[in-house]
């Protein structure tokens, strides 16, 4: 099996934190589905068994920002170059796009599944973040899609956003189970140079919180959906059993997926691709026959750090007996050496079949992962 993500990179405005490549410029929006068709015709020949696709990923910038002839014409191009046996195709949306026309076009496409873009139901936060709906409109975007029949629905979230506490998170919460959503993707807001609400930071417009109320608001949202049968699957990813996104899940187990337009990344377990992150050069360099992408052999060591680093975000963590089959006893005892200081500390867990990071260690799993990666 594999996967298709397709990067739409249009936004009608720039969120506050956001550092997803994305342009608010919409000029060259037919250029670039245009090319995006012709990308996915030029990559058929991509994965090296052939594999049948499985699940396709509409993100972005803002997908739903498309029109029913547009989506429509990037289907027709994957069904004209790759064989389907779909079982999921997300389309990530905002919620002032889903009115009643737009959400009864994506139930006439493929699309069987949304991942709407809600960040928080406090329109405090909202404004802060410099979103264009308000916390009444991501719910009523929800409720329409479920009267249609359009169930399959992850809602994103942020916490750890400045000033929030732990009463506001709350509320979040229990707004976010009342609506039924198979589905949640929780983020920690992160401050990502360049972005907006990090330049509002750094001149003290607004404080980071600290370490320990973090914490809290994670520990209230693992909890919290829990008891709502929500659970936790990966480290930002929460699903009613059997619901768990199938695409994003391939990024974790290693499955092939090809990713097309600005920005996109490809793998096939043989080579790493990106494209470029600028739409005007994506669009240049593939009218002037230039390279407009870079690529990365992998070898084995480079093979462990990513089995590393994928293992390891989910709940179920790092299977041994993969490990020791895949890679050489030096990396293997590599990794169980380093992973020992952290089993000490009570930051990582093991059994006979998996290495996992504890609720503590996740809050410390970029540390953790780099002490267990392999660097010759």
């Amino acid at each position: 099996m594999a996967g298709i993500y397709i990067h739409i990179p249009f936004c009608k405005s720039r969120c506050s934190y956001c550092d997803f490549y994305s342009s608010t410029f919409l000029g060259n929006r037919e250029e670039i589905i245009s090319n995006i068709c012709e990308e996915i015709k030029e990559q058929k020949k991509f994965f090296i068994h052939n594999e049948s696709i499985k699940t396709i990923y509409f993100g972005g910038g803002t997908p739903s920002l498309l029109s029913f002839k547009e989506l429509k014409t990037i289907f027709n191009a994957i069904e004209k170059n790759f064989v389907l046996d779909l079982h999921e195709v997300t389309l990530e949306a905002n919620p002032d796009d889903l009115n009643k026309e737009k959400i009864t076009e994506i139930t006439q496409l493929p699309i069987n599944r949304l991942s709407i873009g809600v960040q928080s139901f406090n329109n405090n936060n909202l404004r802060l973040f410099n979103r264009r709906h308000s916390a009444q409109q991501a719910i009523d975007a929800v409720k329409l899609c479920q009267d249609k029949e359009l169930n399959n629905i992850s809602i994103d979230l942020i916490y750890g956003i400045p000033s929030q506490t732990i009463e506001e998170w709350n509320i979040n919460l229990d707004i976010a189970i009342s609506l039924k959503c198979p589905h949640i993707s929780a983020y920690h807001l992160t401050f990502e140079d360049g972005a907006k609400i990090t330049k509002q930071r750094d001149k003290g417009v607004i404080k980071e919180l600290n370490e320990e109320e973090s914490i809290d608001l994670y520990k209230l949202l693992v909890q919290k959906l829990k008891n709502a049968n929500i659970l936790q699957y990966e480290i930002s990813n929460f699903a009613i059993p059997g619901m768990e996104s199938k695409h994003n899940s391939s990024y974790w187990n290693e499955t092939p997926y090809l990713g097309v337009g600005p920005s996109a990344h490809s793998y096939n377990g043989k080579i790493r691709k990106w494209n470029i992150s600028n739409s005007r050069l994506y669009l240049q360099y593939r009218k002037e026959k230039k390279t407009y992408f870079k690529l990365e052999a992998i070898d084995n060591n480079t093979k462990y750090n990513d089995f590393v680093i994928t293992s390891l975000r989910t709940i179920r963590g790092m299977n041994l007996k993969l490990l020791k089959e895949n890679f050489s006893l030096k990396i293997v005892n590599h990794c169980l050496r380093e992973a020992n200081r952290f089993i000490s500390t009570g930051d990582m867990t093991i059994n006979d079949e998996y290495l996992a990071l504890s609720d503590n260690g996740i809050f410390k799993s970029d540390f953790i992962m780099e002490n267990l990666l392999w660097v010759e």
